[in-house]
């Protein structure tokens, strides 16, 4: 676990730096955002940034968003600070508000938060223990692995399960979306650049081969590369050397990839749009994740584990799932895999009334297109106090709005809709006269 500690904060937040090391941390302090920025251009990665409320957290983030890293934000303040700064830092896109000064068990909370959910590894199922058996055994070697599977599966999870599992654990986990980054920018992404190298290069940035020195460098949906590019891979995976755009010598790299795809990469090499060569790079060993479909017996522990997470990072009483719930989830396509599973659990745990998760809290992807349609189904039966799913839906709405302070993009990505369903919704709700909260 990397730290980015970004301002003071009259000293408290350098004794959450010192909590953070004694749990096991690597801490970097910057004094204020502009710092932090170099840093990050320079290579010096972050798994989490703590920054004091003080600076201006929306400029920081808007920037980590320009220049694409990755990194989720906590905010920090002094206790008994007015309360609209914590409200600003969570609008400007904070992960979350932590008061100071510090105390341990919190500070050990948010870092296992990151932690937990960046790396847990949940298989009773035969099918997925046969996979994390393969993984461990590949793991302490170097040797280049290949993750397949559907979307949502969990392939960056197995990715550093992996490297958690290698002799580079000490090193730097670093992951790249291939798919989510403009074709022109993404050998600079790769491979870093020289100030001045092209238009808004204005100062010099370590690429992600860099980044990753004596770590693991995830290469995430790599057959979405431009074959361009796959050429410029191929030679640094072969030879070890990259070329930074705008640089006059080829610098030494030392990383592991790990590479994932959710295509049937043979097809898109027969189609001419993935090399071949750069596939047998790649592809010395092939991990192939189930679907969540195809590990049925994991799905109690995985539902359970993001219902107890999202009633921690909402501040809300951690529930267990009703029978009516287990066998709900467990009858349910889940078409998004692990993915579309946390989702409904997120939700679930906003509207949840009763002691137990209840079955109609639980949103399936079925559910969700009906919602989308404008479509919802008539009453729910057979269990207390049930309404119609149309009351389910407007209560979940109206919940998860007063979970992200009336963000309605927050809100739809929550609940797996469009911001214009979202709106449309709301606007339905106005028109019966039901109270909409306000918007900012």
């Amino acid at each position: 676990m990397r730290l980015m500690i970004v301002g003071h904060l009259e000293g408290h937040i350098s004794a959450a730096g010192k909590i953070a090391l004694q749990r096991g941390a690597k801490v970097i302090h910057c004094e204020d955002t502009m710092q932090a920025l170099g840093a990050l251009r320079n290579g010096k990665g972050a798994d989490i940034v703590m920054i004091d409320v003080k600076q201006n957290i929306a400029a920081f983030i808007e920037a980590l968003d320009k220049e694409r890293f990755s990194i989720p934000v906590v905010a920090c303040g002094i206790a008994g600070t007015d309360t609209s700064i914590a409200v600003r830092a969570i609008k400007a896109g904070a992960k979350e508000y932590v008061p100071l000064p510090p105390d341990a068990e919190l500070i050990a909370a948010v870092i296992e938060a990151v932690t937990e959910e960046q790396t847990s590894m949940i298989a009773s199922d035969p099918a997925m223990q046969k996979v994390v058996k393969l993984a461990d055994q590949v793991a302490p070697s170097e040797a280049t692995v290949l993750i397949t599977g559907e979307s949502g599966t969990g392939k960056e999870v197995m990715s550093r399960h992996i490297h958690k599992k290698s002799k580079r654990k000490d090193g730097p986990f670093i992951a790249l979306n291939c798919a989510a980054i403009p074709e022109n920018l993404l050998e600079s992404e790769l491979f870093g650049h020289e100030k001045g190298a092209f238009t808004g290069a204005v100062a010099r940035r370590i690429g992600k081969f860099e980044e990753a020195t004596n770590g693991t460098l995830l290469l995430d949906e790599v057959t979405e590369m431009h074959p361009s590019l796959q050429a410029k891979l191929l030679r640094a995976i072969q030879e070890r050397v990259i070329d930074r755009i705008g640089g006059k010598e080829p610098v030494k790299i030392n990383v592991r990839i790990i590479a994932t795809s959710n295509r049937n990469m043979l097809d898109a090499v027969k189609q001419g749009q993935f090399r071949e060569d750069l596939y047998f790079r790649l592809n010395v060993v092939n991990i192939q994740l189930p679907s969540l479909r195809e590990r049925r017996g994991d799905l109690p522990a995985l539902a359970q584990f993001y219902a107890d997470k999202y009633a921690g990072v909402n501040g809300v009483g951690k529930k267990k799932l009703s029978k009516e719930a287990l066998d709900k989830i467990q009858k349910a396509e889940w078409r998004g895999n692990v993915r579309e599973l946390e989702n409904s659990m997120h939700r679930a745990i906003l509207i949840s009334m009763e002691d137990e998760i209840e079955a109609s809290a639980i949103h399936t992807a079925e559910e969700a297109s009906e919602i989308a349609a404008g479509t919802p189904k008539p009453a729910i039966t057979g269990t207390p106090n049930a309404g119609s799913l149309a009351d389910m839906e407007r209560q979940m709405i109206i919940n998860t709005l007063d979970h992200t302070l009336g963000n309605r993009t927050a809100a739809a990505k929550i609940l797996g809709i469009s911001i214009r369903t979202l709106r449309n919704k709301l606007k339905e709700y106005s028109d019966q006269g039901l109270s909409i909260p306000r918007e900012g």
